[in-house]
């Protein structure tokens, strides 16, 4: 098992020209031993030039990057024990899977009886041994994908990095793929990074989610804290489906009690002393509010924190999203499919006060988690 630490990485292209771009800015990260990190963000965020640099397919401008205890910046690829799977299969078109798998052991020069062996291992472990014996050419994308992770996998490297290996593979397939890498992964103890905008991939797959944008790392954290205790508001929107319910609000004290009412959405939300102080400590008076969708709940009796009427009932089979009008805005609640409700009927939401999130509507960045 190997660790991968960043410290202080930049990728700048074209750095000594006037049309430099930052792909990468100033990350620091910490992989550890046998971890699954996966990269997540938009495309053209840096996630790709990350990997690629530790991969040494790219140069790095700036920082450092640790492979175990060694630094890497000056090594060739080879000599850094990486395998690496890509969008593209990169299969060869002429050979069996059996060939292609243990091309690079030929390669390394390795016995007979040792290719042999470890291609039967990593068949079995990915349950595609009844496709060795086929060329890439009689196999589905999705199949050909496996193969080429099964590949990288079977050099046993160091470290496996994954560059949207799954891309073209329809949604059942992915599932199962995903589930094999994920066991063989477990199974071997290898550290592993992932690149993906698949928010589903990177959640159902790795212990912890580095979130990027603008060539920034925003956030780094299990999925339960990028979804519970999001860093700032493009993290709250990035992670989550249905996405958050952003709502503009100012703080009022009406009779010795604090609230948080809407700017633009008919609701009213009791703030808590603590978090009061907390808010007044900002200096500001304008807040944005977020709230998940499946945190909200209708109301049955009682005091509602967000009025509004039925606008539309979008039936998912295992839940359903309501979208209400609420002011000026629109609010998404999942609820019970079978809970059908017609258009234009009043309604009333509560939620809990600690999943309501607090951003300063400056910066962006997360105030409180609770109100």
């Amino acid at each position: 098992m190997t660790s991968v630490t960043l410290e202080n990485v930049w990728k700048i292209y074209n750095r000594d020209q006037k049309n430099a771009v930052e792909a990468v800015r100033d990350a620091s990260l910490a992989i550890q031993d046998g971890e699954f990190m996966a990269l997540l963000g938009p495309s053209g965020c840096g996630k790709t030039s990350i990997l690629r640099m530790i991969s040494g397919l790219e140069e790095i401008s700036k920082g450092m990057v640790r492979i175990g205890e060694t630094v890497v910046n000056n090594m060739s690829p080879s000599q850094r024990n990486i395998a690496m799977a890509f969008e593209t299969y990169a299969l060869y078109p002429h050979m069996t899977i059996r060939e292609n798998l243990g091309f690079c052991l030929r390669a390394k020069k390795c016995s007979s009886e040792e290719i042999e062996q470890r291609v039967n291992e990593i068949s079995s472990a990915l349950h595609i041994t009844d496709l060795l014996d086929k060329r890439p050419s009689e196999l589905p994308g999705g199949q050909q994908q496996l193969i080429s992770v099964a590949r990288a996998m079977i050099r046993e490297p160091n470290v496996f990095l994954l560059d949207e290996p799954f891309s073209h593979s329809d949604a059942s397939r992915r599932v199962l793929i995903r589930t094999e890498v994920k066991r063989l992964l477990n199974r071997t103890k290898t550290t592993a990074i992932l690149v993906t905008h698949d928010q589903h991939e990177a959640i159902a797959m790795s212990d912890r989610v580095v979130v990027m944008n603008f060539a920034e790392i925003q956030q780094v954290g299990t999925p339960y804290e990028l979804i519970h205790k999001p860093a700032n508001m493009f993290v709250a929107g990035f992670v989550g489906e249905p996405g958050i319910n952003f709502m503009n609000c100012e703080l009022k004290t009406e009779n010795g009690q604090t609230f948080m009412v809407g700017k633009d959405i008919n609701a009213r939300f009791p703030v808590s002393e603590a978090v009061k102080e907390r808010l007044e400590m900002t200096r500001l008076t304008d807040f944005v509010l977020g709230i998940r969708p499946q945190e909200l709940k209708l109301v049955d009796g009682g005091e509602a924190y967000i009025k509004g009427e039925v606008d539309f009932f979008e039936f998912l089979g295992e839940q359903a999203n309501l979208l209400i009008n609420s002011g000026d805005i629109q609010v998404t609640a999942v609820i019970d499919p079978y809970n059908r409700i017609e258009k234009a009927t009043p309604v009333g939401l509560t939620v809990d006060s600690d999943e309501v999130f607090i951003f300063d509507p400056n910066t962006e960045d997360i105030i409180s988690h609770g109100i």
